[in-house]
């Protein structure tokens, strides 16, 4: 087998399921859907490939009906989280000289059983757990989970296969190492897909992983062990704690294995995480390599050229789809005001027409939002701006958590060009609307660039292509995905690379090889056929 120089399998973006009436995918759905809510799932550890409770059990409830039990997980301390550890570190060596075809193979497979029996108990995880509706679970869960499975064994190769030019007598080479030491994963609620991808990326290059989810993810996190091991992942390459962030972090970031952080969540923590590592910079073998995508506060501007039925498509879905739990949901828009009126009208009209409810229920746009604090939080804010006489609410505002952590999808309006609600990332299905003079267009493009700490994504709706071009050049620095005619959500794996700047993040690209080389730590190897046998050169002869 080794004088084989394989090409891997041609990777096509997974076709999204439509889940419409009388189709087997929604029957198998709500059957798993089902299944899973009608019983109690046990959810241990994993570490060194082994299940690992302990006495501290917490339950699991879905955000949309949080008196219901659906699971338990096992809290662990701090000789779970040192036992991650030495597991991952025991496993490297043999993990990191496999052969690179057999680590590609083993997550290849993974993507095969997601698209088939996998899928719906993913689905059904995720639609539970982190209350999204079928769709928003099928575009995650299923489809980007397993386009980031197969599309970076594409992107593995691609590295791997970029060598440096020889010369005559000379042969160089690049051998693309892991990184010394673990690599640390913490990953957020939010989608499934970025949960798994921020453990498998680094996996992938020969690295081994302490992964540690959100606390609000470890439902779907089991059937992501699940799937790992039926695919024949070695045990302790991927290692699942569920402990406390702050004790996690202490042990961690003082660990002289530490090799680097793959991390998706909020700006603060990320930053924090930063300035601790550059504290702990003498501890280490080597410089952590530091990846992350953080928050957005995402725009969408719209020019008077545009499309009324389109901005008001965007808005709706960039803003309120998974509840605008989404670093990249539209959570700002900036409207002209010659055209305000029937924007408003159109946007008031659609609004009516959403339901909110269980993901049971397949009517249902929105689910919950994703737990108290969040609802709190997102309640408090509502309230304020009510208190608030530069701004008003003209669609929403109403909560309850009587049953779920349910908010009504809510805009505010406001004349205040640094209103709060225009700065903060809120995560939550708020949407705040300036309204623009006409004749301000280019004033606007500046407010937007300077409005928000904040570079992840932004949309431009126009159909002159100067205002497009003015409105790219003006905005480079604004987004890291910025999209044309499109509602600023949605990218697709291999498509559109996922990453923004300024406290966004790091800008390493999920969805591109730019994330996976940053897991590796090259190394130039140069072989010289006929070495010279004489120190003089000849511009030393006389």
């Amino acid at each position: 087998m080794n004088n084989i120089i394989s090409t891997t399998p041609i990777p096509k973006c997974e076709p999204v399921k439509s889940y419409g009436p009388e189709t087997t995918e929604r029957k198998e759905a709500l059957m798993e859907y089902d299944k899973l809510m009608n019983k109690v799932t046990d959810i241990p550890m994993w570490i060194d490939g082994k299940n690992i409770k302990s006495k501290r059990i917490k339950n699991i409830s879905p955000p949309h009906n949080h008196k219901q039990i659906v699971g338990k997980y096992y809290e662990g301390d701090k000789k779970h989280i040192n036992a991650a550890i030495e597991a991952a570190l025991k496993r490297k060596k043999k993990w990191e000289e496999m052969a690179w075809e057999d680590r590609a193979s083993i997550f290849l497979k993974a993507a095969d059983l997601l698209a088939g029996p996998y899928r719906q108990k993913m689905n059904a995880a995720t639609m539970i757990g982190q209350s999204k509706n079928i769709f928003q679970a099928e575009i995650d869960a299923a489809c980007e989970l397993i386009d980031f499975l197969k599309f970076n064994v594409k992107f593995m190769r691609e590295i791997y296969t970029g060598q440096p030019e020889s010369s005559s007598g000379i042969w160089n080479k690049m051998e693309y190492r892991p990184l010394e030491g673990f690599v640390f994963a913490i990953t957020p609620f939010n989608f499934t897909s970025i949960a798994a991808n921020l453990c498998i990326a680094p996996a992938l290059m020969g690295n081994t992983i302490v992964w540690k989810p959100s606390e609000s993810q470890i439902y779907s996190t089991k059937v992501i062990i699940d799937l790992l091991k039926e695919a024949g992942l070695p045990d302790g390459v991927i290692n699942v704690i569920y402990t406390d962030p702050i004790m996690t972090s202490d042990i961690v970031f003082k660990h002289p294995e530490f090799a680097g952080v793959h991390f998706t969540g909020s700006t603060t923590v990320f930053k924090n995480i930063w300035k601790t590592i550059g504290q702990n910079i003498n501890i280490y073998k080597n410089y952590p390599k530091i990846v992350g995508e953080t928050g957005g506060k995402d725009f969408i501007l719209a020019h008077n050229s545009a499309n009324t039925k389109e901005v008001v498509t965007a808005l709706i879905r960039g803003a309120f789809e998974y509840q605008g739990q989404k670093c990249s949901a539209a959570s700002r828009a900036y409207l002209p005001k010659s055209k305000w009126k029937m924007i408003q009208k159109e946007l008031l009209k659609e609004l009516k027409t959403i339901s909110i409810g269980d993901p049971k229920d397949f009517s249902n746009f929105m689910n919950a939002v994703i737990h108290e604090q969040s609802f709190n939080k997102l309640r408090n804010v509502i309230n304020k701006v009510k208190k608030d006489k530069s701004a008003k609410i003209i669609f929403g505002g109403n909560t309850d958590k009587s049953v779920g952590y349910f908010i009504e999808p809510t805009v505010i309006i406001t004349k205040k060009k640094d209103y709060f609600t225009l700065q903060q990332e809120l995560f939550g299905p708020i949407l705040t609307i300036y309204i623009y003079n006409d004749t301000e267009f280019d004033k606007t493009l500046k407010l937007i660039n300077h409005t928000s700490e904040y570079g992840l994504t932004g949309a431009i709706f126009a159909k002159n292509r100067d205002v497009i071009s003015a409105a790219l050049k003006e905005l480079r620095f604004s987004a890291g995905n910025f999209y044309i005619n499109d509602k600023p959500t949605g990218a697709v794996v291999s498509q559109q690379p996922f990453g923004g700047g300024r406290a966004s993040g790091t800008n390493d690209k999920a969805g591109s090889y730019l994330n996976l080389i940053r897991w590796t730590s090259p190394r130039t190897i140069k072989e010289n056929f006929v070495p010279a046998t004489n120190y003089r050169y000849d511009f030393l002869k006389k």
